[in-house]
């Protein structure tokens, strides 16, 4: 790994996430939009990442971002430090709001919400509408704090902030076609450590690892190694299970790198698990290639879902496609716009897509096989090489 060779986002595109911001703000007529960011691995940093560079780490954070001017960023009283040597908001200031009330800080200067805005705001008094992107993830001290510091009108901007982040810019890109190497070097080292008796722990240990060595700085969702019964649900973490014989194992692995995610899902035959087993396996690839024939930009994203669910409700296992399999990636490893059956967003090129085929709560188990693909003028690349079919 050669640190100055690896992409990065360079500090110039920050300002011009800015400006865009801002004239997204003046198109719904917000005057002050405040993004909240917490440290929670699968969502939480990503406002303040994509705004900021910023990894929000133990500390809630925020991003004030005014109709004109430079943004500030707002931490609590152990991260103002940390958020001037990582992120790319050089005004940083301690909020009240987000300190602890049995915690003393007396060398700190924290102000309050309503003060922050008289420093930085014009004039503060003409604030009448006040947008919030990550409103969701706010808890009810905080957000009762925020409106009773403001008598203004409050929106939700969480949707126009994502759907700002979802054609990315040539550096992006750069830095996600990263994010799917590693994703491929996390996989490659958890199928090498599949073998009977290991237990799944072990193998998402080698995964981690591998990714950590060519330069992850963590993961969006945590490694799911899950074999035999633990591959049914949707949702599993590894467990100290050892691998057995004849079954199926789950791999997924979602590496972060400056930000940002891949995600690679494949299931593992362990000696011969079955004939159901092996037909579910062979229809999710199969689904799989017709959701990539199906991409191209203008295409309703629901329509390319939907190429994939027809396959397996043709092959009898409709049942198990629990969830919509098509969602974009980025700041978020799954992250709007979701293209599923009730959704009309549509394709664009620059966006980066992962297509995940999903079987779960099956009587023989479960499985996804999932990939990420860049949309282009006239189709869609895949931004990953692993193989479909994988024994071991």
């Amino acid at each position: 790994m050669d640190p100055q060779s690896m992409p990065t986002i360079p500090a110039a595109e920050y300002p011009q996430r800015w400006a865009r911001v801002q004239a997204m703000m003046a198109a719904q007529g917000l005057d002050l939009l405040i993004a909240y960011a917490d440290d929670r691995a699968t969502f939480g940093a990503a406002h303040a990442r994509w705004l900021a560079d910023f990894p929000v780490h133990f500390e809630p954070a925020c991003v004030l971002v005014p109709g004109e001017g430079d943004p500030v960023m707002l931490c609590g009283p152990e991260s103002d430090q940390y958020a001037l040597l990582s992120g790319r908001i050089p005004d940083v200031r301690v909020l009240y709001e987000f300190t602890h009330p049995d915690e003393d800080y007396p060398y700190a200067t924290i102000q309050r919400l309503v003060e922050v805005i008289g420093d930085v705001v014009p004039r503060p008094e003409r604030v009448r509408c006040v947008g919030v992107a990550g409103g969701s993830l706010m808890g009810a001290e905080v957000r009762d704090a925020f409106r009773q510091a403001l008598d203004v009108q409050w929106g939700d901007a969480e949707a126009a902030m994502c759907n700002l982040r979802a054609i990315k810019s040539p550096a992006e890109i750069a830095v996600m076609r990263y994010a799917y190497h590693l994703a491929e070097v996390g996989l490659d080292a958890a199928v090498e450590a599949v073998r009977v008796g290991a237990p799944e722990r072990a193998v998402a240990a080698e995964a981690e690892a591998a990714m950590r060595r060519a330069g992850a700085e963590g993961t969006g969702i945590d490694t799911i190694v899950a074999s035999g019964p633990n591959a049914r649900p949707i949702l599993a973490r590894s467990t100290l299970r050892p691998i057995a014989a004849d079954e199926l194992v789950l791999l997924t692995v979602a590496p972060r790198y400056e930000g940002y995610h891949g995600a690679i899902g494949r299931p593992v035959l362990v000696g011969a698990p079955g004939a159901e087993v092996r037909r579910a396996v062979d229809v999710a690839i199969e689904a799989q290639q017709a959701c990539y024939g199906a991409m191209r930009p203008g295409v309703e994203g629901r329509a390319v879902e939907r190429a994939g669910r027809q396959v397996v409700e043709e092959a009898g296992l409709g049942a198990y496609f629990l969830y919509s399999g098509l969602h974009s990636v980025g700041a978020i490893e799954f992250e709007p716009p979701i293209f599923g059956p009730s959704s009309d967003a549509r394709l664009e090129a620059g966006m980066v897509v992962s297509v995940d085929i999903p079987m779960f709560n099956a009587p023989w188990g479960g499985l996804r096989v999932e990939d990420g693909f860049l949309i282009t003028e006239d189709g869609a690349e895949r931004l990953n090489e692993t193989p479909f079919l994988i024994r071991r």
